[in-house]
């Protein structure tokens, strides 16, 4: 990992809900720090390991909240600084308002006719959400050397430039956003006031960053019709896998075994992959549906292609999302049983969230489906084209925030749109040689383009052009 580097002197503070480590007690009682997961960790983790700055973040076990006792915390190339929070106020600002209202809103994921519904134990949630981003607002108010860079990561914070603007205005808070924006009627949803001080939040730092134009575009919109004033400047800027990183996963010991035992599963077949969170915007439904209309009306399919989705939960504690996984188990048990025969699993489904055999169906797929109803970026569409090692072809949808980069190469496809994406299929598996070589080096390269350091510097450039 190399730290990033940009020709500024100024200090720099990360902010995000997930820091870029996380914690554990050992036996006889010492602290132990490990990297952190998930995607944001993934893409500006190795940009900033080693580059000396503060990351704040907020304690989220037992282990991190010892951690937050003993003040700023350096391992693994990260100067961390956890927060603790009142465990009541963080499950309404993460559960309540982070995921069940933003995330929905971002997404396009409610179903209007029932949900959502903004009753006043929602607007208690919305003061806990004030609560927990002036939280983070006061220790970066407190730790931030005079004069630093701010980069605020994603949704669950959208309102701290509103309190660094007043309190520090010699600081510089630059906002990205991971996710899809939501355009004027999408933001509609949420409460008037709501709405306005959320976008409010966001227009008060220096400049706000996305992961595609059309989220740029959007948030702009929303200044403009909701908020009645323009947007803060706004750039682009599509997070980066590092390729090293994911390369060390692909060469390992775990993977290679877990690539031959799939080896063993599929055969000769061809292979279909996924690698995806159980959730609502992932649209593993109209997947898996897909698939079955393939086995339908291609018969020669049957019994010579395997869909292996490496899948793992998220957000169990929504019933939304504990709805949805059943959903998805329910669809597989039937594929299975109305197509499968003595000698042939048409649908692989493993759940255990398991990274070294996801990267394993990376290595091996002959088609990557990579099909949200929306998406802020997706990284899993670059992932799997910089380690497969079979000319894959990427099947990809055109409301993923990776399409704006990616979809010069990859096939497009509809998410809502079963049959399209059962003819993509069918066209990825039929593709000759020579073509799938070229779509495949031409994938790559697109996905192998930026690094997290290239990520890193162009916000710190908002910042400094400001």
């Amino acid at each position: 990992m190399s730290p990033v580097i940009v020709d500024t002197p100024r200090d720099l503070v990360i902010v995000s809900n997930r820091g870029p480590l996380s914690f554990r007690i050992a036996d006889d009682g010492s602290l132990h720090a490990q990297r952190g997961g998930g995607g944001l960790v993934s893409a500006l983790g190795p940009a900033v390991a080693g580059s000396g700055a503060m990351w704040i973040a907020g304690a989220l076990s037992d282990a991190d909240r010892q951690a937050a006792a003993a003040g700023v915390v350096e391992a693994d190339g990260f100067q961390v600084r956890s927060l603790v929070i009142d465990a009541d106020d963080y499950r309404a600002y993460y559960d309540v308002v982070s995921s069940g209202a933003l995330w929905f809103v971002h997404h396009r994921l409610y179903d209007s006719a029932r949900r959502p519904r903004f009753d006043r134990y929602w607007r208690r949630a919305w003061d806990s959400y004030r609560r927990v981003n002036a939280a983070f607002a006061r220790v970066v108010v407190d730790e931030a050397p005079a004069g630093a860079i701010v980069l605020v990561q994603d949704y669950h914070l959208t309102l701290l430039g509103s309190e660094l603007a007043a309190e520090r205005p010699d600081l510089t808070p630059v906002h990205f956003h991971h996710t899809p924006f939501g355009g004027p009627d999408d933001l509609r949803i949420l409460p008037d006031d709501v709405g306005v001080e959320l976008l409010a939040g966001l227009a008060d730092h220096a400049a706000c960053g996305f992961q595609a134009p059309r989220w740029a575009a959007a948030f702009e919109a929303c200044c403009a019709e909701l908020l009645g004033r323009s947007a803060c400047p706004t750039f682009v800027s599509p997070a980066a896998v590092e390729v090293s990183e994911i390369a060390k996963v692909a060469a390992s010991e775990a993977c290679t075994a877990a690539l031959a035992d799939l080896d063993r599963q599929v055969g000769d077949r061809r292979l279909v992959v996924r690698v995806d969170r159980i959730e609502l915007s992932k649209n593993l439904l109209r997947g898996f549906l897909a698939f079955e209309e393939l086995l339908g009306e291609q018969p020669q399919w049957r019994e010579r292609v395997v869909f292996a989705a490496f899948v793992y939960p998220s957000r169990e504690g929504l019933p939304e999302y504990l709805a949805y996984r059943q959903e998805v188990e329910g669809l597989v048990r039937r594929i299975n049983q109305t197509w499968g025969t003595p000698t042939w699993t048409p649908i692989l489904y493993d759940d255990t969230d398991d990274f070294p055999r996801s990267v394993a169906g990376l290595r091996r797929y002959d088609v990557l489906v990579v099909n949200p109803v929306r998406d802020g970026l997706n990284l899993v569409a670059k992932e799997g084209p910089l380690v497969n090692e079979r000319d894959g072809v990427l099947a990809l949808s055109r409301e993923s925030g990776a399409w704006s980069e990616l979809g010069t190469a990859a096939l497009g496809l509809n998410p809502f749109d079963v049959t399209a994406t059962s003819d993509v299929l069918h066209r990825a598996l039929t593709m000759d040689g020579p073509e799938r070589r070229h779509h495949a080096r031409a994938v790559r390269a697109l996905a192998g383009s930026r690094a997290p350091a290239d990520w890193v510097a162009d916000q710190v450039r908002a910042a400094t052009s400001t």
